[in-house]
């Protein structure tokens, strides 16, 4: 077995399978990225990109250095025939090891768990934060009596390293946090109202059901959309508060509350960090807003929030 952290971007490899029933198929090729997540292939990516050719039939079998070590498992292709197109995925032997041994100790895998929802942290809302680049990423949710919770983080801090080490993609985190075991203590570093802490966390275990963000109407023009005041009913719908939010009842075709994914049955939980009780709350958090042509939104999808930052320059 190879070491797949120690791969580098170009380096040649080789994938063995039997594409469309051809039994020892070898073909050549390089490792055109390394750590590739959020493609929807599975829960957890970290995948090593090659353009060596996988074809259906490749999957399961090596991807190989040129010292004869397995650093991968072929497991997917981009493809818009279902054939190879140059684009090809493998799971790193590092993962596949770390996985084995659970299974070989336990019977069962146990991911790390923290309790949190989180989220790209992008220029803008960087900039909605206060922050002056753009490192780390976002936590959008902390779930009641989590290990996050407990730990004492908050909606609104921003993680920018995990056991020493620099965080800056939201995927990559999130399978560090898994590979964790669970009950070790590990130390986080946020940025929390513009300055620097450590906290630590001690790891919770997933559980497996977690493995899979009446009132009139009030419209924000300038955003596409039309709102509700939550009543205990409308609440008790959406899983939520009555007067904790407003529901999204009506989002305008190709507006910008549109482009940003924003659809009816959303709850808006908060306008520029400030939370909004009613419809009309809504509205004028909004206009007050609009001189600078911009507005941070916390928005409730389901049982995740998310923030949003909504442009109309």
């Amino acid at each position: 077995m190879g070491d797949s952290s120690k791969l580098e971007v170009g380096e040649w490899v080789v994938a063995i399978g039997n594409p469309f029933g051809l039994s020892h198929t070898l073909t050549v090729g390089v490792v055109s990225a390394k750590g590739r997540t959020s493609l929807g292939i599975n829960d957890y990516e970290d995948f090593i990109q090659t353009d060596a050719a996988i074809n259906p039939g490749n999957s399961g079998g090596p991807l190989v250095n040129l010292d004869g070590e397995v650093v991968g498992i072929n497991t997917a292709i981009f493809s818009r025939s279902g054939g190879y197109m140059g684009v090809g995925f493998a799971i790193p032997i590092n993962l596949a090891k770390a996985i084995a041994n659970q299974l070989m100790d336990g019977g069962e895998v146990t991911r790390g768990y923290l309790g949190i929802v989180i989220q790209a942290l992008t220029p803008e809302l960087a900039e909605s934060f206060g922050l002056d680049q753009n490192l780390g990423i976002l936590i959008a949710q902390v779930s009641e009596d989590s290990p996050a919770a407990q730990a004492g983080l908050r909606q609104g801090d921003v993680i920018v390293a995990y056991q020493g080490k620099p965080v800056t993609d939201v995927g990559r985190f999130r399978n560090q946090v898994s590979l964790t075991s669970p009950g070790s203590r590990e130390q986080l570093t946020i940025v929390r109202d513009g300055k620097r802490r450590g906290i630590t966390v001690t790891i919770g275990t997933l559980a497996k059901d977690k493995l899979i963000a009446e009132g009139p109407a009030q419209s924000a023009d300038e955003l596409g959309l039309s709102v509700q005041t939550l009543t205990p009913q409308l609440a008790d719908q959406f899983g939520t508060k009555a007067g904790e939010g407003v529901v999204v009842t009506e989002v305008r075709p190709g507006s910008i509350a549109a482009m940003a994914g924003i659809k009816p049955g959303a709850v808006i939980m908060q306008v520029e960090h400030k939370p909004v009780k009613s419809a009309a709350e809504f509205k004028h958090a909004v206009e007050n807003g609009s001189n600078d042509k911009r507005v941070l939104l916390l928005i409730r999808r389901g049982d995740m929030q998310q923030y949003v930052v909504l442009n109309w320059q």
